[in-house]
């Protein structure tokens, strides 16, 4: 089926087809319960995409007693991690209407223990979080981890002292998940859009994945079409896996939504940092979309290409083709960009995003649309184009394609290897197939951008 092209390019956030959990996934109960206000001693409930403000608040206030936080969604409470038995310090954290739950481990004690598996255990294979739900750091170690680079990883560990950190193996290979099949197309590589926003320079741009942008300079919106985006910026490996890709003609119409199939779309209304206990959904080309919860902060990744730092953790599967997709809140905050894990949405695995307020502070980007995208008649009805997401998402996909244009650059990169990996095989098996299905129907979706 050949793409459709309309006056104003309608670049929608969008995905192919949604694979298990279909549109009854986004129903999460507990995402929006209201926010009460009880008396001072007695906890207040809160939505999950509203806790990491207070949290940062009471981290600032309380100093070194400080010892994390982490959301309670069974409850829909604010936990906060204390050392030490202040009265004071208790108080405040009451009469702010969250829970004070008293742990061993200060921040600095956990900070200084992933700097010492930074350098002692910087170790293709591993990764490290903070889970303030043990109040320690959860290593884990995937299958390529053996022999002598295990016993140096678990000695490493021992040596931080009894309940600081934990190990284990996971059965999967970290990985970029990158691969071949359709959404957005660059130097035979696929990914996935994450969010429509507008560059410092006003046009209209997208986030996706860091290592997507450094696999190719240009990017289209069906497999060995035209480009219709350029990498702008890209970051991998580093402090970071997120690129800024630039649509390249202005008038492209941009909307903050994310299309999660089925006729239904999200509103992106706000970039929000992760809590851990936080549902989120995650939206990807390969897999649709899917749920979990967020597990860690400040993840450390080493992948085979390189160490990224400063990513969520989360329990949402994810696979090859899904990178940079969207990961997101229910009631439309944009949390994160897929990054890569272990495992797959048969057997469940760890998976790694970027946070997305960190990637929009270093690009120049804000949220939403830009250039001609705010203007105009079609981007007025978002309306219509949730009717057939679906269809656009095949198209959106299309729109990521712009950013391989600056992976170019990048690729150079230790990025490449990921992508080629990924690429070449699983392009090809990929592409053919599940192309075809979501250009079909997506096709029919006015949009050019896919945000999974």
């Amino acid at each position: 089926m050949s793409h459709k092209r309309i006056p104003k390019r309608k670049a929608a956030i969008a995905a192919g087809s949604v694979a298990a959990l279909g549109a009854a996934a986004l129903l999460l109960p507990n995402a929006n319960a209201s926010q009460t206000d009880s008396g001072d001693s007695t906890p207040r409930t809160f939505k999950s995409a509203d806790v990491s403000d207070l949290a940062s608040q009471l981290a600032s206030q309380l100093g070194d007693a400080f010892a994390g936080s982490y959301y309670n969604a069974d409850k829909q409470q604010l936990v906060i991690n204390v050392v030490g038995d202040d009265s004071n310090v208790i108080n405040q954290i009451r009469k702010a209407g969250a829970v004070p739950n008293q742990v061993q481990n200060s921040t600095s004690t956990l900070q200084a223990a992933a700097k010492t598996l930074k350098t002692d255990a910087t170790i293709p294979g591993t990764a490290w979080a903070v889970d303030p739900k043990t109040n320690e750091i959860r290593v884990t170690a995937d299958s390529t981890v053996k022999g002598a680079k295990w016993d140096t990883l678990t000695a490493t560990v021992k040596s931080l002292g009894s309940g600081v950190a934990t190990v284990k193996k996971s059965a999967g290979t970290f990985k970029t998940f990158v691969s071949g099949g359709d959404a957005i197309f660059g130097g035979g590589a696929r990914c996935s859009l994450g969010f429509n926003v507008t560059a410092g320079d006003g046009s209209p741009a997208f986030l996706t994945a860091g290592h997507c942008g450094v696999a190719a300079a240009a990017w289209s919106d069906s497999q060995n079409g035209q480009p219709i985006a350029t990498v702008d910026q890209a970051t991998f490996p580093g402090e970071g896996d997120f690129s800024l890709v630039k649509y390249d003609d202005p008038n492209t119409q941009a909307p903050s939504e994310v299309n999660v199939g089925n006729g239904q779309t999200v509103q992106i209304s706000q970039a929000a940092e992760a809590t851990v206990g936080q549902q989120v959904l995650r939206m990807g080309s390969t897999t649709g979309l899917n749920d979990g919860n967020v597990t860690g902060l400040d993840a450390t990744v080493n992948y085979p290409e390189g160490t990224v730092t400063g990513l969520i953790q989360t329990d949402v599967c994810a696979e090859p083709g899904d990178s940079g997709g969207s990961l997101f809140t229910q009631d439309g905050s944009a949390i994160g960009l897929t990054s890569g894990g272990s495992g797959d949405c048969t057997v469940g695995g760890e998976t790694f995003f970027q946070p997305v307020t960190t990637a929009l502070e270093a690009v120049g980007a804000t949220l939403g649309a830009g250039g001609a995208a705010g203007a105009g008649d079609e981007s007025a009805a978002p309306g219509d184009e949730a009717t057939d997401p679906a269809g656009e998402a095949t198209d959106p996909a299309g729109e990521a394609t712009d950013p391989a244009g600056e992976a170019t650059d990048p690729a150079g990169e230790a990025t490449d290897p990921a992508d080629q990996s990924g690429n070449d095989g699983a392009e090809q098996s990929g592409n053919d197939g599940a192309d075809q299905s979501g250009n079909d129907g997506a096709d029919d979706g006015s949009g050019l951008v896919s945000s999974n």
